[in-house]
């Protein structure tokens, strides 16, 4: 699931691009360069920004991160957060219809996120106690093997937002709800902790399936 905060990303990226472009135009002479070169090079951020707008729907920045030497450490974070969604899904008994890593493969599948564990709509929004259990530990099985890897989580608000609006058609008030998702919570980071090799290895399937620019 996409990671809090993706939507300021292609804010950030034109505000550098801007900066990179006054920069140039400010010091470049100074260091000797060519006016023709910063012609070029402006260009050259004019397009990217364009062709990112355009292609990659403001995601371009971090397909093209992705795929660079660091990039494997980004995908692998991606990796072990939806290896626990699958992990738990696959406890549960809960049909997985398609699991991917990394921001190239959900534009691929016209999704504007960089990760994503996809299941069958619920049959009724109105679900018994007993499956709304379920979907809590499901959905926050990402946070969860991001916890028990990392120490803390960085994505997760989709699944947060997906898990808040299950509980508030199931018509159970409010402290009922944040009582069963917190308990689900310790659960399924106890059972993650427990079987942390599994997680690992899930995690590297995933990634070594995941594709990037260049391969």
């Amino acid at each position: 699931m996409a990671p809090a905060g993706e939507g300021s990303t292609g804010t950030l990226r034109a505000g550098l691009v801007v900066a990179a472009i006054t920069g140039l135009g400010a010091f470049g002479p100074v260091l000797g360069l060519s006016p023709a070169w910063i012609v070029v090079a402006v260009g050259g951020g004019l397009v990217m920004l364009s062709v990112d707008a355009a292609s990659w729907q403001g995601m371009g920045g971090h397909v093209l991160a992705e795929a660079l030497p660091g990039g494997e450490g980004r995908l692998r974070r991606i990796a072990v957060h939806e290896a626990g969604h699958l992990l738990i899904a696959e406890q549960e008994q809960m049909p997985v219809q398609r699991v991917l890593v990394g921001t190239l493969a959900c534009l691929q599948a016209g999704l504007r996120s960089r990760g994503a564990t996809e299941f069958p709509v619920p049959n009724s929004v109105r679900m018994p106690l007993e499956d709304l259990r379920r979907w809590s530990r499901v959905l926050q099985a990402g946070i969860a093997a991001e916890t028990v890897v990392y120490g803390k989580a960085r994505g997760g608000a989709d699944d947060r937002a997906l898990l808040g609006q299950l509980w508030g058609l199931s018509g159970h008030d409010v402290a009922t709800a944040q009582r069963e998702q917190r308990r689900a919570r310790r659960e399924i980071e106890q059972l993650l902790r427990r079987d942390q090799a599994d997680l690992s290895q899930r995690a590297d399937q995933l990634l070594s399936s995941a594709p990037r620019l260049g391969r």
